[in-house]
């Protein structure tokens, strides 16, 4: 079992930056890939950014450039920096993290772009 707590989303005007944070709690030992995705009203959830145990990173083509992902295995916390944001960039942001066996999810955190 693993717990995902969410943090730093927030309300801001186009060209402004956040940083989200997501720390992981219980059985983190098995913690491989942890990353972000997000979902805005009537689409599919996508993929923002992940980060593997080696350093491995992927990011979604219209955040490159602008957002970063970082991790800190001994606090088992994952973080993204989200710099010159975009109203497209609104949406519920969902901290995920891989472990053995399935998949766990954060409870997301609303990020609202403004023009």
């Amino acid at each position: 079992q693993v717990e995902l707590v969410e943090s730093g989303g927030g309300l801001v005007q186009a060209g402004g930056s956040l940083r989200l944070s997501c720390a992981a709690s219980g059985s983190t030992f098995s913690i491989d890939a942890m990353g972000w995705y997000r979902q805005a009203p009537g689409k599919q959830r996508e993929l923002v950014a992940t980060i593997t145990s080696s350093a491995r990173i992927i990011y979604e083509d219209s955040v490159k450039g602008r957002f970063t992902i970082s991790r800190d295995n001994a606090k088992n916390s994952v973080a993204l920096q989200m710099n010159n944001l975009k109203p497209e960039d609104t949406a519920v942001y969902y901290c995920a993290v891989r472990g053995r066996f399935r998949v766990y999810w954060g409870q997301g955190t609303q990020v609202t772009v403004s023009s």
